[in-house]
């Protein structure tokens, strides 16, 4: 196949591909069928990606803004080869709402940046020395464990939600509910967004939006950017989230290698820094963090296509939607009572989704390493345990995790010595497949955490 002037080969005529066929990361579509696919992927990732900052107070126009600059610095630094959409990721929401309650929306911005420094470090290691450390480090029965202490330690936030509109907010509940099992493909990965919609006009009818930011926000401007400030108290309940977000990037690059049937392992490192370093971003100008985003692996399992050519357009399609400060506050619009239904929802599918990755991973349980770990740093997390040292505070999230990872090897160094617990090879040792960011099966939306 011949060049057509640009990075991107043309496949076949530029037509579908035929049945077997796919469209590699190299190659294209025709440009109006790239364009389609494109805002394809912007419909995807769009749901989740706006209701971070819905939930947070974060700008959505700002967070939309870093997102489409993260994704086209994450195929700038993957050269192309590896199709990925950056979205805001859920692991940030239980540490941006510890942060702010104790700093201020600067100092959650701070934990942002930090985590995306540490992101990219680890990217940089793991350039140079490959993953199987993170595979020890972090095997599925503590992954699983931190994915879900981190989903359930946002129940009391969503309850709070929810007595602030409790009509709007079971309407929002019944509406997510029934379009993730009503609806089929695309509509169904969007069936929290299709709830948050059905919320937002129950508020609308019982008179709950406050419409008077959105009537002087102007048409078309640049977002709202704001600086972050750092406080040693709140950052150590970020640190958890690189671990979700290792294990979330490391996962889509083995998810979209074995959809490409691409080796596609020597570009972890890579993926890794350029998540972090969108990270970064994010957090200096007001945004929220990302990840690698898995209803866009389903779009593209759907559609066979995996050029990164419809990525740069869903970036460019992003892009000029985050110039519209009026379109920013109609979804900063959205009153408590939606986001407590669709909390609700979200929080409870994080939570869960920890356990799919032990089941997924035949997480063996008769080990007292893995049950007894996961049990002391589930109660820690839920429980939200608190301990001040000096001027640092750590909370649940930041305690559990430290529990979970710490307990597990210690205990299961101390049972491979005693030879009261030989390990699970099967369990601990699989990979990463069964750890990635939670992809959203055909008929739930995507939480974003491991994702």
């Amino acid at each position: 196949m011949a060049r057509t002037g640009g990075f991107w080969k043309l496949h076949g005529d530029g037509s579908v591909p035929g049945p077997g066929a796919v469209v590699a990361p190299d190659e294209r579509l025709s440009w109006p069928r790239t364009v389609g696919i494109g805002v394809q992927h912007v419909m995807a990732m769009f749901g989740a990606t706006v209701l971070v900052p819905t939930i947070t107070g974060f700008s959505p126009s700002t967070t939309l803004f870093f997102s489409a600059v993260g994704t086209a610095l994450f195929l700038l630094l993957t050269r192309g080869r590896l199709p990925s959409y950056l979205g805001s990721s859920f692991a940030f929401l239980a540490p941006i709402a510890a942060a702010k309650a104790a700093g201020g929306p600067a100092a959650a911005l701070g934990g942002i940046v930090v985590t995306g420094v540490l992101l990219a470090l680890v990217g940089l290691l793991v350039q140079r020395a490959g993953s199987a450390w993170i595979d020890r480090l972090l095997p599925p029965a503590v992954t699983g464990t931190i994915v879900a202490l981190i989903g359930l330690n946002l129940a009391p936030a969503a309850w709070g939600s929810v007595q602030a509109g409790p009509v709007t907010a079971v309407a929002t509940i019944a509406a997510v509910v029934l379009s993730s099992v009503l609806f089929r493909g695309l509509l169904g990965r969007l069936s929290i967004l299709l709830g948050v919609v059905v919320g937002y006009l129950v508020a609308l009818v019982r008179g709950e939006v406050d419409f008077s930011k959105v009537d002087g926000a102007a048409w078309v401007g640049l977002p709202e950017f704001t600086a972050p400030s750092f406080d040693l108290s709140v950052i150590a309940v970020f640190i958890p989230v690189v671990l979700v977000l290792v294990a979330e990037n490391v996962g889509h690059v083995r998810s979209v290698a074995a959809l490409t049937g691409r080796d596609l392992d020597p570009l972890t490192g890579r993926a890794l820094v350029a998540d972090g370093l969108a990270t970064t971003l994010a957090g200096l100008g007001g945004g929220s963090g990302t990840t690698t985003y898995a209803e866009n692996i389903g779009v593209m399992a759907a559609s066979r296509v995996y050029s990164t050519a419809a990525y740069a357009v869903a970036a460019a399609a992003a892009l000029l939607l985050s110039l519209s400060p009026k379109f920013g506050a109609v979804i900063a619009s959205v009153p408590a009572g939606v986001l407590g239904g669709a909390g609700t929802v979200l929080y409870g599918l994080i939570g869960v989704l920890g356990a799919r990755i032990w089941v997924q991973a035949r997480v063996d349980f008769s080990r007292p390493a893995v049950l007894t770990s996961a049990g002391v740093a589930l109660v820690i997390g839920i429980a939200n345990y608190t301990l001040t040292v000096g001027g640092l505070t750590f909370t649940g999230i930041a305690l559990g995790t430290v529990a979970a990872v710490g307990l597990y090897h210690l205990m299961a160094a101390l049972g491979r010595w005693r030879g009261t617990d030989p390990g699970d090879a099967t369990g601990a040792d699989r990979g990463r497949e069964a750890a990635v960011e939670p992809a959203s099966p055909a008929s739930a939306p995507r939480p974003d955490l491991t994702r």
